[in-house]
């Protein structure tokens, strides 16, 4: 076979060729998933494998969190994603031989995501050790439409002769682990974690029933088939505790064919019984079945379809890059797409990394692009955290607070991590929280959804910070806190928790005159309310007027600075050879923080700020992880300098495609995916979402000849088409609505509206750390 690799395409993602050694990271890649089921793209034949994996959203295992000693307040339990019953397995003898692509010899491989059809094909031409030539193809689907179904649909074809084919369809649960020790970002190891309850099989169908050892869930996996083929096959169904097989046997002739569609079904639950989950696995099965394969077909490409014609964005200049965008927006759809009211993992459904879990990520990162794309996902992902409220708010009282404290890390909504630095004291998830919900409800004005859930959200958020911070002469403080920057904690004074801790007081405050009978059921008063108008409006913002710069958090920029110079290349990331005892004590940058606040809270810094602060913090940022080049890539456009914008743009938008990270094995990066967007609409389309319109801002790298995307916003939808010169405004359905363009403002209405982009401002000269500056694009 020739090199392997990917391809590139407007609409798909094809790898040609085999490496065995790219299995893993492509079998994340090459995930399918709807928000409640993900399936990683492993080969059918279930060898060879990297990591196998399939997940149910907020399906896990608790586990006792080790400590060298124990404090009043630490976590006891953290909870690990589980690898649950594998449906994707059909298993192929020719002759008697395995089809492994390990042995014997592979003519062609290749499989292709399809962005529009919404499916992963493979198509493969194999010749066993023995000489029978066959070719393979197989399309599966996780369905949109279909919350709790998956389908496969599997054909060989015998190329040279007769032979005789039997193809074994399995459900396998209690897979064997295969985590890698030492890597933080990496999951914990959960040895035989289903306990089997249940197990039937019938026909040509089968369903297994289990539940965890110690997190007390149940859930449900079912398999039925269809056959296609010219002389009737010989089938048998099994199944045992943790195994149930169809297998079948048939004589195929040359030009002629075995398909097999196999339907799953999956369902879980914490409260329901054995029976009650085992019929409603059964029903989807049934309902699947009904619907049929073409069916499950049509409906897929039909929600694509919509999904698109609101979410798509168009780059003219970079082939690769526009792949890049749509690849991500396509995993960004899977992650939130049916989680109903689940958490959106960080790694979504794409694989074990992180332990399977939620941080404030999902706030900040996905799901302002579900808020201006599909803010039905938006809004289920903000009932998970409120529906963890009494969670919250229990650990805010074991911590003496009052209000809610959400966790930085949680499954279920009780924190799960046992180092409390960067954990307990990262309280800026609470602003993150409150934030999102704040840009929800001013861009969608989901008036239930503020009655039931958006007003409590910020109101325990906003107590919190009322409790947790104090005044002094120099005004409101909240001290000993650890920002987004991970290599600081424990500081005084964090300006992005500062800033984002504000707007929640403002946000809280206001959402109570807005819904006064909300407000008297959670006990707000007039004399609250004043509490947290003054502590807004003496948040200590700390500043060295020396340097003329925001301080990340108080007294930061009079540490020593990190000696990049004698940091060798391969010491990177810095959490891996580093002590936290160095990282924390001198000025080096894990990720965007302060300028993370520049794009979230744009009013904070005026122009000459912007520009400032951003070179100043460029010298110590190192990217040591994916969430900072797509913020990165949004203040450099914004201060000037497109060039580089482009360069982190680019870098964040194939993290995931070039592994630029080394962990892709463990799961997809969902933030540096919606970043991808973030770096396309709010960096290269300048879009900033203000109370009562949106405002925009574009320019274009030169690498770049046009741009162009898409916005909700309340009833309207707008495109928004970008070129060097100009860019067009249409009103593609819904009311009349006003809008900013470069700070002018304007009225959009039927007419498409086409304004001149004034040039950029001239940015500051800006370096990076030695070795840490994003490669070379535009």
């Amino acid at each position: 076979m020739g090199a392997s690799g990917f391809q590139v395409a407007p609409w798909e993602l094809r790898w040609c060729g085999l490496d065995l050694d790219a299995l893993a990271r492509n079998e994340s890649i090459f995930a399918l998933s709807n928000g409640h089921l993900g399936l990683r793209g492993t080969l059918e034949e279930g060898e060879p494998v990297g990591l196998s994996g399939t997940y149910l959203n907020g399906f896990y295992e608790t586990r006792a969190l080790p400590y060298a000693e124990v404090g009043f307040g630490y976590p006891e339990q953290g909870q690990t994603v589980v690898n649950v019953t594998d449906g994707k397995i059909i298993r192929l003898l020719a002759e008697d031989e395995p089809m492994d692509l390990r042995y014997g010899h592979t003519e062609a491989h290749e499989r292709v995501l399809d962005f529009r059809s919404g499916t992963l094909r493979r198509d493969t031409i194999w010749t066993s050790p023995t000489g029978r030539r066959v070719r393979i193809r197989s399309e599966r689907l996780v369905s949109f439409t279909e919350r709790a179904v998956a389908a496969i649909r599997y054909v060989v074809e015998p190329l040279d002769d007769d032979l005789e084919l039997v193809v074994q369809s399995d459900l396998l649960a209690n897979e064997p682990s295969s985590a890698k020790p030492g890597d933080p970002r990496r999951a914990a190891a959960l040895d035989q974690p289903l306990i089997a309850e249940h197990h039937v099989a019938a026909d040509l169908g089968a369903v297994l029933v289990h539940h965890t050892r110690r997190s007390g869930l149940r859930m449900a996996a079912g398999m039925n088939h269809e056959l296609e083929v010219r002389d009737p096959p010989r089938c048998s169904v099994h199944a045992e505790d943790d195994l149930a097989r169809v297998a079948i046997a048939a004589d195929v002739g040359l030009g002629d064919r075995l398909c097999v569609t196999k339907f799953l079904a999956y369902g879980w639950s914490g409260r329901r019984s054995a029976p009650a989950l085992r019929a409603q696995v059964e029903a989807a099965l049934a309902a699947g079945m009904e619907i049929g394969w073409a069916g499950l077909l049509a409906r897929q490409r039909e929600y694509l379809d919509d999904f698109w014609a609101q979410a798509d964005i168009e780059l003219d200049g970079d082939p690769e890059l526009q792949q890049a965008v749509r690849f991500a927006m396509f995993h960004v759809l899977q992650a939130g797409a049916r989680g109903e009211a689940r958490a959106i993992p960080a790694k979504g459904l794409t694989g074990p990394g992180y332990d399977g879990h939620a941080f404030w990520d999902t706030e900040t990162y996905v799901l302002p692009v579900l808020t201006y794309t599909m803010p039905v996902a938006a809004g289920d992902a903000l009932r998970w955290r409120h529906s963890t409220l009494d969670r919250a708010r229990r650990r805010a009282a074991e911590l003496g607070q009052s209000g809610a404290m959400f966790p930085w890390r949680s499954i279920n909504g009780d924190e799960a991590s046992g180092y409390w630095p960067t954990a307990t004291a990262a309280v800026h998830v609470n602003a993150d929280i409150a934030d999102a919900t704040a840009r929800y409800l001013t861009a969608t004005r989901d008036e239930e959804f503020e009655t039931d859930c958006g007003v409590e959200l910020l109101v325990e958020t906003a107590r919190l910070w009322a409790s947790l911070g104090h005044h002094e002469s120099d005004g409101f403080r909240i001290d000993g806190v650890t920002g987004p920057d991970e290599y600081s904690a424990l500081a005084d004074n964090n300006l992005y928790t500062n800033l984002l801790a504000r707007r929640n007081l403002r946000e809280a405050a206001a959402a109570c005159r807005r819904r006064p009978d909300v407000a008297r059921r959670l006990r707000v008063d007039s004399e609250e309310l004043s509490r947290w108008h003054d502590a807004a409006d003496a948040m200590v913002i700390p500043y060295n007027a020396e340097l003329g710069v925001h301080e990340q958090s108080e007294g930061f920029t009079r540490y020593a600075r990190w000696d990049f110079d004698a940091t060798p290349p391969e010491d990177y990331p810095l959490l891996l050879h580093y002590p936290y005892f160095d990282l924390y004590r001198l000025q080096v940058v894990k990720q965007a923080d302060l300028v993370l606040a520049m794009y979230l809270c744009p009013n904070a810094f005026d122009p000459e700020q912007r520009s400032r602060d951003f070179a100043y913090y460029e010298a110590l940022t190192v990217r040591d992880s994916s969430l900072s080049a797509g913020v990165q890539a949004i203040l450099a456009a914004e201060i000037g300098d497109l060039c580089l914008a482009f360069d982190y743009f680019a870098e964040a938008a194939l993290t995931d495609l070039r592994d630029l990270h080394h962990d892709v094995d463990a799961g997809l990066h969902l933030a540096a995916l919606a970043s991808t967007w973030l770096g396309c609409v709010a960096g290269f389309g300048g879009f900033r979402a203000h109370d009562d319109h949106p405002a925009f801002s574009p320019r274009l790298p030169d690498a770049l000849t046009g741009l162009s995307f898409r916005i909700l916003w309340r009833t309207s939808r707008i495109a928004v088409d970008v070129t060097p010169a100009t860019t067009t405004y249409r009103l593609l359905a819904g009311d009349p609505l006003p809008i900013a363009h470069h700070g002018e403002h304007h009225k959009l209405t039927d007419t498409p509206l086409t304004l001149d982009n004034p040039p950029p401002p001239s940015p500051p000269s800006i370096t990076q750390p030695p070795g840490r500056a994003p490669g070379p694009r535009g």
